[in-house]
């Protein structure tokens, strides 16, 4: 894992680059759904920004609105942003570079996590690349490997999962080989992504496409 130092620097670096991508976006693209739900691209866009953003107080009324439902809350509490000016999301984010806020109940590890599989989502919707650094990856890999609290919200896959561009390997069972990226998309429950994102990136993906625990 990184140590904390290391995580936020490269926290930094993921938002002002998403914030660079987001900020040369043509109106259409901000309206692409993404595979993450029902969300669009401005609604993952926004989602990035409240963790950092929203005071413990804002964090309490949404959950009250959303009738103590946590995950609902994140939902609606992210499309409700998503109605700003596109212009005003990019600058939220960009506002939020050296932050160190968490959301409750979150490691420092969660930020990196979100931004790495969500900056996936929206580059994958738009056909975009969006290169990972393997030790960024890895981290947020193990973080999901190993979560317990917040609950994980995706089952484990039910295989061997081992990284071909750094040293990690987690799991029993049918094996699953790819780059790190790859692995983390598959753990996140989007097993399609991850082979796109590997083929993408000229790298090899073997094994099955999603394991029975996905």
């Amino acid at each position: 894992m990184l140590d904390t130092d290391e995580l936020w620097q490269i926290v930094d670096q993921e938002r002002a680059s998403l914030a660079d991508l987001l900020e040369g976006l043509g109106p259409g693209d901000w309206e692409t759904r993404t595979r993450c739900g029902d969300w669009r691209v401005r609604d993952l866009a926004a989602h990035l920004t409240v963790a950092a953003r929203f005071s413990y107080g804002r964090v309490v009324r949404e959950m009250v609105r959303a009738r103590g439902n946590w995950n609902r809350m994140i939902h609606d509490s992210a499309v409700r942003e998503a109605e700003l000016p596109v212009a005003e999301i990019v600058a939220n984010l960009r506002s939020i570079i050296g932050s160190r806020r968490l959301a409750p109940t979150t490691s420092p590890h969660e930020p990196l996590l979100d931004l790495l599989v969500h900056g996936q989502d929206i580059a994958l919707a738009l056909g975009r690349e969006r290169p990972v650094p393997p030790a960024a990856a890895r981290d947020a890999a193990e973080r999901v490997w190993t979560m317990r609290f917040p609950p994980r919200p995706w089952p484990l896959p039910k295989a061997r999962l081992v990284a071909t561009d750094i040293e990690w390997t987690r799991g029993t069972g049918e094996e699953i080989r790819g780059p790190i990226t790859s692995l983390l998309l598959l753990l996140t429950g989007r097993p399609e992504a991850a082979r796109q994102w590997a083929e993408g990136a000229g790298q090899p993906w073997t094994g099955v496409t999603a394991s029975p625990g996905v």
